[in-house]
């Protein structure tokens, strides 16, 4: 097999680590492969890939779209992050609980976010990028969050283990609602 599926805590959110070839003169992996992954029970259809750049310290989330929603495959490229998903899924026996994973240009693990899932990471390294596919497009009018310190999430971001004193957050960010506040009416659909 050309990837390794583990399950997480949370129903079908799962980190996935290919498999890498390496020598002295570096490496190559399939960082994705449809049929491949197929073959270890992933069936997506992702359409678009994004690219984004934080400095140390960056908290970006958490985020997600009440239309198009979207699953997500995040890797990291250069550095690393603490990667978040917060299953909302009012049906889930998981629903308001989160899974954390330190994702890295070295491990080179991935996280696959199934639909229905808030999604955000904190930058550890001096500058990280990851790379993430989507299986449907970005609705500004969708577009959603969560407050990153929301108390009932209770997320333990690792911000002492890595010297960071406060995140770093956009305007956005800083003004996500609460869970507390949104759970009751929130709701997904595919258009």
């Amino acid at each position: 097999m050309k990837f390794q599926k583990t399950e997480t805590p949370i129903q079908d959110l799962y980190i996935v680590e290919p498999k890498v070839f390496q020598d002295e003169r570096g490496f190559f992996f399939e960082s994705y492969n449809k049929k491949e992954f197929e073959k270890i029970g992933l069936f997506y259809n992702f359409i678009q890939d994004n690219h984004s750049k934080s400095s140390k310290g960056v908290l970006r989330g958490l985020h997600f779209q009440t239309r198009n929603v979207q699953a997500k495959l995040v890797r990291v490229i250069k550095g690393s992050i603490y990667d978040v998903a917060v299953d909302l899924r009012a049906d889930s026996p998981s629903y308001g609980k989160y899974f954390g994973t330190i994702l890295t240009e070295e491990n080179k693990r991935m996280m696959l976010i199934p639909k229905g899932f808030a999604h955000g990471f904190l930058t550890l390294s001096d500058v990280a990028e990851l790379i993430y596919k989507v299986d449907d497009l970005y609705n500004k009018e969708a577009d959603s969050g969560i407050i990153w310190n929301d108390p009932d999430l209770a997320i333990d971001w690792p911000f002492k283990e890595y010297g960071i004193i406060e995140p770093i957050l956009s305007e956005k960010d800083s003004k996500q609602a609460f869970f507390a506040t949104i759970k009751k009416s929130l709701k997904f659909s595919e258009d």
